[in-house]
C-alpha cells in the first residue's frame, strides 16, 4: 500500500526567524492520524534565517538526523563537538541518557534543512555524535546508504533497525527498491518531482509504504529523496 502525505497536509510553524513544517505532530501541531509511523517520530523542515536558531536545550533516549539542504549549520553539544554541516552532509546525535545541545544558522542567507527523529530500540544508551559528507557518493550513485545498525558501506550507524538512503533521479530515470518481509518503507521528497509506482510526488511530500515488495522510482524532474527502511 502507497499512502501519500501531501506537502499542504502538514503541520506549519512560522516563527519570523523559523519556518518550519512537521509531517509527524511535533510542538503544538498535533494530528491523532499522523503522530509517527514505525520508529520515525519527527521529520520536520526547517528553514533557519542566517544568525538565528535554538539555543541550548536537552534531548534524551531519540536518534537524531540532521540533513543539510541548503546553507550552513552550526552544532555545539554538552558532549564537546562544535561542527557546521554543509549540504549532503547527515549528522547523527545519538542523545542516549541525555545531552544539550545547539543549533545556529551560520549562513548569511537561510538554511534549509530536515530534522529527523527516529525511536531508539532502546533507552539508556551513552550518548554519542557522528557526521559525514555523503555528496561523492551521492554524485556516483543515485541511491547511498547514509545510516544504519552496523555502519556497513562507511554509513552512520544507529541505534535502531532501520537505514536511511539519499536518492537523486534525473528526469526519466528509474530506480528500483525491494522491501523484505515485514518491512515498512518512507520516502521524503526533498526536491523536484518523481513518481513511486504510479503515484506523482512533490517536494515536502511523504509516502508512506506498506506491504509492498517491490517500489519503482522514476524521476520527472530532478529530484532529491530521503528513503527510510523500517521494521
Amino acid at each position: 500500500m502507497i499512502k501519500v502525505r501531501e506537502s499542504q497536509d502538514r503541520g506549519h510553524a512560522n516563527h519570523g526567524w523559523l519556518d518550519s513544517y512537521h509531517t509527524f505532530s511535533f510542538g503544538s501541531y498535533y494530528d491523532l492520524d499522523n503522530i509517527s509511523f514505525r520508529c520515525l517520530r519527527v521529520i520536520n523542515e526547517d528553514r533557519i534565517e542566517g544568525g538565528a536558531g535554538f539555543p541550548s536545550h536537552p534531548h534524551s533516549d531519540m536518534e537524531i538526523l540532521t540533513y543539510v539542504v541548503s546553507g550552513e549549520l552550526s552544532h555545539k553539544d554538552s558532549m564537546g563537538n562544535q561542527e557546521t554541516i554543509k549540504p549532503g552532509e547527515i549528522q547523527r546525535m545519538s542523545a542516549g541518557t541525555g545531552v544539550v545541545h545547539s543549533e545556529f544558522s551560520s549562513s548569511e542567507n537561510v538554511t534549509h534543512l530536515l530534522q529527523i527523529w527516529i525511536i531508539s530500540d532502546k533507552r539508556g544508551y551513552s550518548p554519542s555524535y557522528q557526521q559525514k559528507d555523503f555528496s561523492k557518493q551521492c554524485d556516483k550513485n543515485c541511491l547511498t546508504l547514509a545510516v544504519s545498525p552496523d555502519g556497513h558501506s562507511d554509513s552512520l550507524t544507529i541505534h535502531q533497525n532501520m537505514q536511511l538512503f539519499i536518492g537523486h533521479l534525473l528526469p526519466y530515470e528509474k530506480r528500483t527498491y525491494a522491501f523484505q518481509d515485514k518491512r515498512y518503507g518512507w520516502i521524503q521528497v526533498v526536491k523536484g518531482k518523481m513518481e513511486i509506482n504510479n503515484n506523482i510526488v512533490h517536494a515536502g511530500d511523504g509516502v508512506e509504504i506498506s506491504d509492498e515488495i517491490l517500489i519503482e522510482m522514476k524521476g520527472l524532474d530532478p529530484a532529491e529523496f530521503l528513503l527510510f527502511d523500517l521494521p
